[in-house]
C-alpha cells in the first residue's frame, strides 16, 4: 500500500458517484473546481482523452522517502507563495491558475483539496532542480514507478557522489524534485490531472 502520485484519465475524472460515496473518485472534485473557474470568468477544464478503460495510470510513482529535505529546500529557496504552490497542492491541473484554489472537499491525505496549476509549479520546481543537479544514470520519465524503483535501488549512491553539504547529497530531496518535476512536465505534456491515490 502507501501513497502514490497518479495520472488520471478523462473518464474518471469527469465521472461522478453518489455525493455520499468516500470512493467516488475525481469526478467531484472537477465539478466543484469547474463551478469556482466558471465564478472567476475562467473557462472550465476538460482533460485531454486518457488512456483506454482497464489500464493502469499513465504516469504513477510512489511515495518511499521522507519529504523533510524537500519541504526545508522549498522553505529555503522560495518565496513562501511559491513554496505553498509546489509542496501544499493535492490535485495538479495542466493550465495556468494565478494561485491554488482550495476547494472544501476532503479526502483521504487532507481536509481540502488545493487545486495547482502546472506551469506554475514547474516554473518553481525548475529552479530547485538546477540548484538540487540530478544524478547521473536517474532513468528519463517513462515507465510507471520507474523513479521509485530507481530511488530504492541506487538513489542513495547517485547522491553519494554529490558534493557534500549539498541538497543533492540527500537522496530524498533528489527524489521529490525529480517526483513532481515530471509530474508537471507529464500534466503539460499530455493534458491531464494529476492526484495522490
Amino acid at each position: 500500500m502507501g501513497m502514490y502520485l497518479v495520472s488520471v484519465g478523462a473518464r474518471e475524472w469527469l465521472a461522478r458517484g453518489a455525493e455520499d460515496d468516500e470512493a467516488a473518485g475525481p469526478g467531484h472534485v472537477a465539478a466543484a473546481l469547474n463551478e469556482e473557474l466558471v465564478r472567476r470568468g475562467l473557462p472550465p477544464y476538460t482533460p485531454a482523452p486518457g488512456e483506454p478503460a482497464g489500464r493502469g495510470p499513465a504516469f504513477e510513482e510512489k511515495f518511499v522517502a521522507s519529504m523533510d529535505g524537500y519541504a526545508a529546500l522549498c522553505r529555503a529557496l522560495l518565496s513562501p507563495e511559491e513554496a505553498e504552490t509546489v509542496h501544499d497542492w493535492t490535485v495538479l491541473v495542466p493550465f495556468s491558475l494565478d494561485e491554488p484554489i482550495r476547494l472544501p472537499i476532503g479526502s483521504g491525505y487532507a481536509d481540502e483539496t488545493v487545486v495547482a496549476g502546472a506551469p506554475q509549479v514547474l516554473a518553481a520546481l525548475e529552479r530547485l532542480e538546477a540548484v538540487v543537479g540530478m544524478p547521473d544514470g536517474m532513468p528519463s520519465a517513462g515507465r510507471n514507478l520507474e523513479l521509485t524503483s530507481w530511488y530504492l535501488d541506487a538513489g542513495a549512491a547517485a547522491s553519494a557522489a554529490a558534493p557534500p553539504g549539498s541538497w543533492g547529497a540527500d537522496p530524498d530531496t533528489v527524489f521529490h524534485v525529480a517526483l513532481y518535476v515530471r509530474a508537471a512536465r507529464y500534466s503539460l505534456r499530455h493534458g491531464c490531472p494529476l492526484v495522490y491515490s
